[in-house]
């Protein structure tokens, strides 16, 4: 069976939704906050020497670590294209560029905002650093919300982009900013809120 190494409301819940999605069964391994806890940070490690989730555990004790290498690790595992576009369909090339430009790019700011003590060591520094940071987001998310289609980022089909962007539309800068700032990435994680094969997740994760 699949592990999954999670943290309710964290980068674990990208591939969560799609564990659900696509029905796999899996074990949900709670982890502890690894800012906060030692201990939880060490007992990561010893799986993902980074101490990062998601981090999936395969049935045979691979690790799998990224978040865009486990979407297209799943589709491959599942066989199935509704999640990722299939080599030869039109959206593939949107679907590889834009999945990989919000994991490259967007998700990294999280990593160094959420916790700046980590990166800047004069204190005083700390605030503006994060406040850099995410106002760089804001303007990463802006080009994104330009290139999305309707009712879904690639247009007419659903993809995992839609999930990632359901889920990190509830983290900084938040929802209400989404709704006034990038319209169509609002309407893409309003539509996904009620989708029922994602409802597991999301009760899970974000109650």
């Amino acid at each position: 069976m699949l592990t999954l190494y999670a943290r309710n409301g964290w980068g674990s819940v990208l591939v969560e939704a799609q564990l659900d999605w696509y029905g796999l069964g899996y074990r949900r391994e709670e982890i502890g906050d690894v800012f906060e806890s030692i201990e939880a940070r060490a007992a990561l490690a010893r799986v993902n020497p980074l101490a990062q989730i998601p981090t999936l555990v395969l049935p045979g004790g691979e690790v799998m670590t990224e978040s865009a290498a486990i979407t297209l690790y799943l589709a491959d595992l599942t066989g199935r294209d509704e999640l990722v576009p299939g080599a030869h369909e039109p959206g593939r090339p949107a679907f590889l560029r834009w999945l990989v430009f919000i994991v490259a790019n967007i998700y990294p700011t999280f990593t160094y905002a959420d916790d700046p003590a980590r990166f800047v060591t004069v204190e005083a520094a700390r605030a503006p650093f994060r406040s850099a940071v995410d106002d760089y987001a804001r303007r990463l998310w802006r080009i994104v919300d330009a290139s999305a289609g309707e009712p879904w980022f690639l247009g007419s089909r659903r993809s995992a982009i839609d999930i990632f962007i359901a889920v990190m539309t509830r983290w900084r800068p938040g929802r209400p900013w989404f709704a006034e700032n990038t319209g169509r990435l609002h309407a893409i994680a309003r539509a996904l809120d009620t989708e029922p094969r994602l409802a597991p997740a999301w009760q899970r994760n974000f109650g």
